[in-house]
């Protein structure tokens, strides 16, 4: 292996990385980094967390796989604006570092300890949905492609120039899961590649339009309830945008019997005489169809094909 000192502009060279992530989606990045030339002299994660009936501590996707590929610097801090922490990164002398979903906003002094920067592996085709839930905002709103921007970070939120981009369709059943999986593989070859470009000085920033910009907030429990005003399309991408996590639901009743909280995994469109949704107020089931229900929306129908009732399985 190159001597981590080398030059940045030669291409034989080997960077020190910091890597930063959490989630499952981060484990591919750092797999190939951890795989190529340079060295991952440290990885951040978020702390652990008790999880389950029995409150088992559960440590994150990333940090598992920290620890099978053998790094040894493990690092769980509370706050990246504690001076401690500050010392603490400063010490791993990085030239890089790159972030991959970890979670946590980057102060700006932190931007500054690697000396080619911090490039963060993103999973929108930036500048459209900058923030925390990409992945599930682009199929809840409809859309027909997605990817990944490496991009290099500074103070905004996903404003920096962007470094790569790759895309993937997006199919009109692909729910956010599924889409994930197509995402999550492709950080690790374009972080390479970007910093293949980093050390030879070729990449081409491309600096992002902010009037572009869509936003991808947080997302919560809340944001599961299904609107059945909404169109059959709205309704079925709200459903498959939000699975597994934090799910689609909706409160059902039968007659004036309250029927608790129904939670409904996958729905598709389907074609219904105008007059049968016309004739069911939106979120009414209009009839059962095979393994199906039909329920009416704002306009056209759905038809829901997995459902979970108050404390049973999915069905």
């Amino acid at each position: 292996m190159t001597d981590s000192t080398s030059s940045p502009d030669s291409p034989t060279g080997a960077l020190r990385v910091v890597f930063m992530g959490s989630p499952d989606f981060a484990v591919p990045t750092l797999e190939a980094l951890v795989a190529s030339r340079h060295e991952v002299v440290a990885v951040l994660t978020n702390r652990d967390k008790p999880k389950g009936r029995g409150n088992k501590v559960s440590f994150t996707p990333v940090k598992e796989a920290a620890i099978r590929l053998g790094v040894e610097a493990i690092e769980q801090p509370r706050s990246l604006k504690t001076d401690e922490t500050y010392e603490l990164l400063k010490g791993f002398e990085p030239d890089v570092m790159v972030v991959a979903a970890y979670g946590k906003i980057l102060p700006q002094r932190v931007l500054d300890i690697p000396r080619l920067g911090c490039l963060n592996v993103h999973a929108s085709l930036l500048p459209r949905y900058r923030g925390a839930a990409p992945i599930n905002w682009c199929i809840v709103r409809g859309e027909d492609v997605s990817g990944v921007t490496i991009m290099q970070m500074e103070r905004g939120l996903d404003t920096g120039p962007m470094l790569l981009k790759r895309e993937v369709d997006i199919s009109p059943e692909m729910t956010a899961q599924q889409l994930h999986d197509a995402l999550s593989p492709l950080g690790g070859p374009m972080i390479l590649e970007a910093l293949d470009g980093l050390i030879a000085g070729t990449l081409d920033a491309q600096v992002q339009d902010d009037e572009l910009a869509t936003w991808a907030p947080m997302l919560s429990k809340k944001d599961g309830l299904i609107d059945w005003s909404l169109s059959a399309r709205q309704v079925a991408d709200h459903i498959r945008g939000l699975f597994p996590w934090p799910g689609a639901y909706s409160r059902a009743k039968l007659g004036d019997q309250e029927l608790g909280t129904y939670k409904i995994h996958h729905a598709r469109v389907v074609d219904v005489p105008q007059d049968a949704v016309g004739a069911g107020t939106p979120g009414r089931v209009l009839r059962a169809r095979g393994d199906e229900f039909i329920v009416a929306c704002g306009s056209g129908a759905v038809a829901l094909q997995r459902i979970q009732a108050p404390g049973r399985r999915a069905l």
